[in-house]
Formats: structure tokens, sequence, C-alpha cells
């Protein structure tokens, strides 16, 4: 579930929070494989988080975006 940035800013922000929701859910199966055992590729994890990063980096500027609008 890897996106780029690029990917990511051509979303609207109910769909971004939606893939954020999703790629957090992700994240805590991986963890729970991992302590169980069952996780064979731990890349996963890192692969993921920076998915998460990405996406709320994008959350964040919209956010940014919209609060210089309402100053303007």
């Amino acid at each position: 579930m890897q996106l780029k940035t690029s990917e990511i800013r051509a979303m609207s922000l109910p769909e971004i929070q939606a893939r954020l929701s999703d790629a957090r859910e992700e994240l805590m199966k991986l963890r729970f494989q991992q302590a169980t055992g069952e996780l064979t590729d731990t890349s996963q994890i890192r692969k993921t988080r920076r998915t998460i990063a990405r996406l709320l980096t994008v959350l964040n500027e919209h956010e940014r975006a919209e609060q210089m609008e309402g100053e303007a």
C-alpha cells in the first residue's frame, strides 16, 4: 500500500482520511503479526509507517492552506 506524495495530493480530504485509517489498521495488524512471529517481511512495518507519515503531511498541508485562505 505504498503511495507516492503526488498521488496523495490528488486525493480529496475524505479519501486521504480513509486511507490514513486503513494504513493505521494495517500497521496494527503488522505489529500483531510481528509479536506472534508470523511476520516474515519486517520491512512492511517501515513502509506502512512512512505511508502514514506522507498521508499526515499532506493532510496538514491541506489544513494550513485552509487556514491561510481564511486569514486572507
